[in-house]
């Protein structure tokens, strides 16, 4: 199920995205209040934006214009709305975005495509680990596009090993949707409870949430130590709320592919303009075909580094590496500029650690300071030790570390209104950033 226009030419998927633009441009002046204004205040002509170069002449889209401004993004009558959800918040107040049906149509053929993508067949059924409800985009998007694959699909819910692997042993499920850590969580159960994973059913797992490479595509700590104990497929994938499209791996695992009939990507320098091949940037994407709220260059808050040459899988798309992180959570210590990504890789290092928190503050004189919060399941001066070592010899710098309860840790990771457990904790501009 790979979709014809991602084994056309580069220059046929060119033109097929300009043509695209060129209807999305229309629609705009039609019908988007905030775009109708934006130009007006620019003395752009909607007409005039035709190739992918003409992009870089439209002010970006920023998260603090969808706040301040949500409900002029809408493009249809409210009637037409039939399902609601939400950003996460992760720069302060959520972000609703409706969805008329064909945009839940569009979500559904996004993640069949995705699906099918990274070898989800309509054969295969799928044991869905992440929520359904909140106002939640992803798990309605895995749900809608199991169902247009034709693949059998299970709706668990997060959480709970003892219910996962009831349900694993009982309907025999081929793949997961599931937050990578967690399956460390399912092999400890089952290595407690003498269930032998590898003559389990399962074949793979769609990850989400969390990195499973390093930045050449090498297999990172979590990754090893998951497949060191189970003898599974393990496929990346990234989407958002606001791009309502996902970026999926491949059998060959070289990061996630694009499907240029649903979006647009830029990526972006500070001064918003394109960076050079082979370059990280701000990944910012013009969503297509969307009816309710299309967005133009709109600046995901996500450094990415894209990836252009031809895939063996016979695509000729672009794809994105791993998130480098999040340009919002980048932090500036002691001279050394640190993603989260890169501590938490650390972190899993380290088989004592149960659970982890990162917070930001500033310090006294205004600067970064970073506090690890570690649930350990025995603490000592020798594991702290090790942990200063290892952070000073891989990032050149040792945070602040602190022991404190696993309980305390867990009640900070699953607040009781989130939607997907929180690693990340900014407290510099009074606002929450999670991943």
């Amino acid at each position: 199920m790979i979709p014809e226009i991602e084994l056309k030419s580069k220059l046929e998927i060119r033109r097929f995205q300009e043509q695209k633009l060129q209807e999305l441009m229309a629609y705009l002046a039609k019908n988007s209040t905030y775009y109708k204004k934006l130009f007006l205040q620019n003395e752009i002509d909607f007409a005039n934006i035709k190739s992918l170069e003409d992009l870089t002449r439209l002010p970006v889209t920023t998260k603090e214009d969808l706040q301040k401004n949500n409900t002029d993004f809408i493009c249809v009558d409210r009637s037409k709305i039939i399902d609601y959800v939400t950003t996460s918040g992760t720069t302060g107040k959520p972000v609703f975005f409706g969805l008329t049906d064909k945009d839940l149509d569009r979500l559904a053929y996004n993640e069949a495509i995705s699906f099918a993508c990274s070898k989800v067949t309509k054969n295969d059924t799928i044991q869905l680990m992440t929520t359904i409800d909140r106002r939640f985009m992803a798990g309605l998007a895995y749900f809608l596009g199991a169902r247009k694959l034709g693949a059998s699909i299970i709706r668990v819910g997060a959480g709970i090993p003892e219910l996962q692997w009831d349900s694993i042993l009982k309907f025999k499920p081929t793949y997961l949707i599931a937050v990578p850590s967690f399956l460390l969580k399912l092999i400890e159960y089952a290595e407690m409870n003498k269930i032998d994973l590898n003559d389990c059913s399962v074949n793979g797992v769609i990850c989400i949430g969390e990195p499973l490479k390093n930045q050449d595509f090498s297999l990172n700590v979590l990754s090893k130590k998951i497949k060191d104990k189970w003898d599974i497929e393990l496929y990346s994938t990234y989407a958002s709320t606001e791009m309502s499209t996902a970026f999926a791996e491949c059998e060959f695992q070289q990061g996630g592919h694009h499907h240029p009939e649903l979006i647009i990507t830029e990526i972006l320098d500070e001064n918003d303009n394109p960076v050079k091949d082979g370059e990280e940037g701000e990944l910012t994407v013009t969503t297509l075909g969307v009816e309710a709220m299309p967005l133009l260059r709109f600046k995901t808050g996500d450094i990415v580094k894209a990836h252009s040459e031809p895939c063996k899988c016979g695509r000729n798309t672009l794809r994105l590496g791993p998130v480098v992180g999040r340009k919002k959570q980048m932090i500036k210590y002691k001279g050394t500029t640190i993603y989260p990504p890169a501590m938490q890789n650390l972190l899993n290092d380290f088989s004592e650690i149960e659970n982890y928190i990162i917070e930001i503050d500033n310090n006294e004189i205004g600067t970064d300071k970073i506090t690890i919060k570690i649930g350990a399941k025995e603490t000592s001066i020798d594991l702290l030790e090790k942990l200063k070592d290892h952070f000073r010899a891989k990032l050149r710098v040792s945070p602040q570390i602190e022991f404190v309860s696993i309980k305390e840790i867990k009640a900070l990771i699953f607040p009781k209104m989130g939607r997907k457990p929180m690693l990340f904790i900014d407290k510099r501009d009074k606002f929450i950033e999670t991943t």
